[in-house]
């Protein structure tokens, strides 16, 4: 008989929530942190969540910027976290696009989300226990993923982008990280 793992992660996706949606964001001076996204992230952190991201980057894929410019400012990103005192263990991306995707990059990953790659991945890589996890997206290929992919808590973070209505009781709906933070990760009694 196989034990079932205890370990849980929020899986963050990064543009729209970790920083200020704006398309194709690859410098530090155009990377703007969420408002909350720290105090989130520290109370999940302190609830004993691995915190991971797991975000489509086809601004790679489209030839917009490289994966050496994406990972240094990954690299970046992780490091301002750290002086929050806030680790994430990981970060999983997806360069390809299907249709605009340029060379090698032209191709429907299993990792692109919709599909549930990047968590499966991390399901595998950390031995997660993925109907205990969270997953933080404001896209509804994020929320697809994360139901493919068995993750017991989808939430759709309400961005500027309008994303379309979705269908009650799919995933949980909120329009701020700090609504998210008091709801899902409070503080322990």
């Amino acid at each position: 008989m196989t034990k079932k793992s205890n370990t849980k992660a929020v899986f963050l996706d990064r543009d729209g929530v970790i920083n200020v949606y704006d398309d194709y964001v690859h410098r530090q001076e155009d990377f703007h942190f969420q408002d909350g996204i720290f105090e989130l992230c520290r109370a999940a952190q302190d609830l004993g969540y691995l915190l991971l991201v797991a975000t489509n980057q086809a601004g790679i894929g489209r030839g917009y910027y490289t994966e050496s410019q994406f990972l240094k400012l990954t690299n970046w990103m992780i490091e301002k976290f750290a002086q929050q005192h806030i680790q994430i263990a990981h970060v999983y991306y997806c360069p390809c696009h299907p249709v605009h995707g340029i060379g090698e990059y032209k191709c429907d990953s299993p990792d692109r989300k919709p599909n549930p790659g990047m968590l499966l991945r991390g399901r595998d890589d950390f031995h997660l226990d993925l109907g205990a996890s969270v997953l933080i997206g404001d896209k509804l290929s994020d929320i697809q993923a994360a139901k493919a992919a068995g993750v017991g808590t989808p939430i759709l973070l309400r961005s500027n982008e309008g994303e379309p209505a979705v269908q009650e009781g799919y995933c949980y709906v909120s329009n701020s990280l700090h609504e998210i933070r008091s709801r899902f990760f409070p503080p322990p009694r």
